[in-house]
Formats: structure tokens, sequence, C-alpha cells
């Protein structure tokens, strides 16, 4: 089953395919997450740098994939983004146990996905599902997912830790504000959308009763 569904002024078909190349990847990106953090508490960082290039570059390749063979499908816009927080979370999880950066910038990450969380759920009540990725959220996860290698870098070769801080940290405080203005972006339009089903539900309910 195939449907159309308008992306940014275009028109995208989006099936209920399960197995597609894209998917594939999605679910190998998964896997990878206990291959991580496994690396990072065995001191393994630069295994673990090798762990997070695969994993961002089976990112890039599901969605070229996707949008340039016509694979995109229901399950791949859940997978996609999910398999992109988890591997945030677990990588931002894995290098604040090993001391890499501090529990606040933790506690920023961590409260945004929350925040996603919440949105859902609010979505889900009134009978939507999940917002399409926004292309704000796609360049902050590209942020961070650059940020936290480079930073573990410096933890696996000490002598080059001045580099990769000011860039790590560069990448990582820019990628964690374009993570929040997306999230924001998301808590306007999912609020549009529950005013507008509340507001359509009296209306609904009127009909039915003349």
């Amino acid at each position: 089953m195939t449907r159309l569904v308008a992306t940014g002024g275009q028109v995208t078909s989006v099936s209920t395919r399960i197995v597609t190349i894209p998917n594939i990847l999605s679910f190998l990106r998964l896997l990878l997450i206990p291959l991580f953090l496994i690396l990072v508490i065995a001191g393994e960082y630069a295994w673990a740098v090798v762990t997070i290039a695969v994993s961002s570059l089976t990112d890039f390749a599901d969605g070229y994939i996707a949008r340039r063979f016509g694979q995109v499908t229901r399950l791949g816009q859940l997978l996609d983004p999910l398999a992109d927080r988890l591997f945030i979370l677990s990588t931002l999880v894995g290098i604040a146990i090993a001391g890499i950066v501090p529990l606040w910038f933790l506690a920023i990450v961590v409260a945004r996905d929350v925040l996603l969380i919440g949105i859902g759920i609010a979505l889900a009540n009134v009978g939507h599902g999940p917002l399409p990725v926004h292309h704000l959220g796609k360049m902050g996860t590209f942020c961070l997912l650059f940020a936290f290698p480079v930073l573990m870098l410096g933890a696996a070769f000490p002598e080059a830790v001045g580099v990769t801080a000011a860039l790590g940290w560069a990448a990582a405080i820019w990628g964690a504000f374009l993570y929040w203005w997306a999230g924001l972006l998301y808590l306007r339009q999912a609020l549009v959308l529950v005013r507008g089903s509340r507001v359509a539900s009296p209306a609904s309910s009127d009909r039915l009763d003349r």
C-alpha cells in the first residue's frame, strides 16, 4: 500500500513495506548502539569512534536511498529518527560516564528528547502520528554526531586534545542549539494540531446531533 504526503512543498510517496534497504540500515544503526556502549565502557575509544562513523554513514545512506529510489516507508519514518535519537542518547550517556562531557550537557540533550516524547504522546491522544523530521533537527543531529567522536578522539589521543576540544565543543554547542530549536518548532506544530483537533471534535459532535 502506498500513499502520498506533502513535505516541504513536494509530494512524496510513502509505502507500508517493511523490508527495504533503508529500513535494514536503520535496524543496523540500532544494533550498533550496544556495541558502541561496550567499547566505551571498555575504554576502546578509537573503535568506538569507528562505530559512530559507521552509524553516521548508514544514517546518510538510508535517507539518500529512500528518497533517490522511492523507498520511503511508514516504518522508515519512525525508525530513522528513533535510531538517531537513541544513538545520540547512548553516545552521550557513554561519554558522560567516561567523563568526556559533563552531566549538564547530557541533561540538556535528554530534556529535549523528553519534550519530544511528550509531544508524541499528545499527538497520539488526538489521533495524529509523529511529525515529519525537520531539517534543523537533522542538522543538529549531524553536529552532535560529529562532535562526539571528535571529543572521543581527544580522549583516545591526548596529544590532540587542544584541537579536538575546540572543534568538538563548537559542534556540540551548535548541535544542541539546533536540536532545541527544532524541538521548539515541533512543539509549535503539535500545539496547532492539538488545538485544531479539539476545535474539530465539538463541531463533529454537533453535526451528529442534528
